[in-house]
């Protein structure tokens, strides 16, 4: 793994060990030398594990909708900013340049990219990991939610089971390397059969 993209908030939320994970991420991506890919902003989580990538030396790619680096949000600090024009064009490039997906606490944004990630990956489109560090159980309810889409038949348990859960980043990133996707029914997503 080269790169991974990591979607957070870009607020802090109001646990502050939120950004102490954002922080602890960036110190085993670093130690592990691998580079961050991120939503290119200053602020919240966002801001904490860029900073923290880009002071350590790390790598850091941040990529931003023109629209949010004119409202002052961006980290213009970076060697590597990428400006682009829409939100899509952030989700397609952010999702190009990465080996693997991990989500940190964050809002209705956050949680709208690991998602559409995490159906890409369903769909065969991609066959990279994707994982969620669920700090202090912020996910829980989440996963809950999750399996009740499957107990409803909307899901299925192997696409459920395609996210990979940890609280720890260094146990994450093990359970990345040793991924593997399960094959996707392109025939019955053709039909429209599930989801």
């Amino acid at each position: 793994m080269n790169k991974i993209c990591v979607f957070c908030g870009s607020g802090h939320g109001s646990d502050p060990n939120y950004a102490i994970a954002a922080k602890g991420l960036a110190a085993v991506l670093v130690q592990e030398n691998i580079g961050l890919v991120y939503g290119g902003a200053k602020v919240g989580i966002m801001g904490e594990i860029a900073r923290a990538v880009h002071e350590a030396g790390g790598d850091v790619i941040g990529v931003i909708p023109k629209g949010l680096q004119e409202r002052e949000v961006a980290f213009e600090e970076l060697t590597d900013l990428r400006i682009v024009n829409t939100m899509h064009e952030r989700k397609a490039l952010m999702a190009e340049l990465s080996d693997g997906f991990i989500a940190l606490p964050g809002g209705l944004g956050t949680l709208e990219e690991v998602v559409e990630i995490i159906t890409w990956a369903q769909l065969g489109l991609h066959s990279k990991p994707c994982g969620l560090l669920n700090v202090n159980g912020y996910y829980d309810k989440f996963l809950q939610f999750l399996d009740h889409t499957v107990n409803q038949k909307f899901v299925e348990p192997e696409h459920r089971e395609m996210i990979i859960i940890e609280n720890d980043p260094t146990h994450l990133l093990n359970k990345f390397r040793t991924y593997k996707a399960p094959e996707a029914d392109k025939a019955r997503w053709a039909l429209g059969m599930n989801g």
